[in-house]
């Protein structure tokens, strides 16, 4: 899973990818500050993997990982090549979702690239030059599918008829996902064109240190923003969330209760990526590793399998499972087995968040 960073400068950008990742990328108060983009893979926050270390002695353990990617700031005109537009934008292409950080703090010291605080202004600024550049790769793709159309073949014709109606809802000024595309073969189509506004975004309201719980004007007009679209907000202080990244897990603890808080709101923003993709976790535990996969929702038991390796998806003959749940209760996997809760699945199960797997398999 990769997410990317997005936002006008000044907005706090590099602060939450420090603190995200620990990887000390510069972070400054002057506009495009970020010239490459920085990129970190971080561990997956899962208290289930906790549980599990409880339970079962292993030699180590491996939560899931996220790849994040933190992009120059994008200005108005951005699709036109305004602030290196151009060359920002091709590095968001290839991510899964976008984390779109929103200024919703005041503070004289740094500089607001437009002048004054406004989330939605904002928020259309960015949404306006993803589509712009959106309706520019589409145009350009459509003019191909045309010529190819003409000669009668199918697949051309469909591209075309796909390729219009992203045209059309472009021009409206709406995003490509707004169209909740579902056909498999037409989102096989257009995935080459990887369409920046059909990536799913979750907002990240970016905040002073006491407006984290109860938000501010700005923060309120961005969750109404977002609920019109099917999106969610999560408030930060990327500046409190950089000063915890920095601290020993016991100070960091101090910290957090001193703040009221129960955990880093980094945590809400991972598992909030996972929500809007639709992804979950299911787990292996044995005495060489304990390891979280990361699969789709609806995944059947021979696609959670072939994450692993595809020869256990080619060759599935069924699952031995238990969950988290059991394993609190019972206390080991032999006991879960004494009492008749080790379930065995065949091609047809659906995976469930918290199941802990065993495969078996014959290629």
């Amino acid at each position: 899973m990769e997410a990317g960073i997005v936002g006008l400068p000044n907005v706090g950008k590099s602060t939450l990818f420090n603190a995200l990742t620990e990887a000390g990328a510069e972070a400054n108060n002057y506009p495009f500050c970020t010239i490459e983009p920085n990129v970190g893979i971080i561990n997956v926050p899962d208290p289930n993997l906790d549980i599990l270390q409880n339970h079962v002695e292993t030699e180590k353990l491996l939560p899931a990982t996220t790849k994040i990617v933190d992009i120059a700031g994008l200005v108005k005109g951005a699709s036109e090549g305004a602030g290196l537009g151009n060359k920002f934008l091709s590095h968001i292409r290839d991510v899964d979702a976008i984390l779109q950080v929103v200024r919703c703090f005041e503070n004289e010291d740094v500089t607001h690239v437009d002048g004054s605080v406004d989330s939605l202004r904002d928020v259309e600024t960015i949404e306006t030059e993803l589509m712009l550049a959106d309706l520019q790769t589409v145009e350009n793709a459509l003019q191909k599918a045309k010529k190819q159309a003409r000669s009668g073949d199918k697949e051309a014709q469909r591209y075309q008829a796909i390729l219009s109606q992203c045209q059309e809802v472009l021009e409206e000024g709406k995003p490509v996902r707004s169209m909740d595309i579902q056909d498999p073969e037409d989102l096989r189509l257009l995935k080459g064109l990887a369409l920046l506004s059909a990536k799913r975004v979750l907002y990240v309201a970016n905040v002073n240190e006491d407006e984290v719980s109860d938000g501010n004007a700005e923060t309120q007009r961005l969750d109404a923003y977002a609920a019109e679209r099917n999106s969610r907000v999560i408030r930060v202080c990327a500046q409190i969330e950089a000063e915890l990244s920095e601290l020993e897990m016991e100070d960091r603890m101090v910290m957090l209760e001193d703040l009221g808080m129960n955990e880093p709101a980094l945590h809400s923003i991972i598992r909030g990526v996972y929500d809007l993709l639709g992804l979950q976790s299911y787990y292996t535990a044995g005495p060489k590793e304990i390891r979280a996969w990361t699969i789709p929702q609806g995944a059947s038991a021979p696609q959670a399998a072939g994450v692993i390796h595809g020869d256990f998806e080619r060759g599935f003959i069924r699952a031995n499972i238990f969950s988290i749940d059991d394993l609190q209760e019972y206390g080991s996997e032999n006991a879960i087995k004494d009492a008749g809760k080790l379930r065995v699945e065949g091609k047809e199960y659906i995976m469930q968040h918290g199941d802990v797997c065993h495969f078996l398999f014959n290629v």
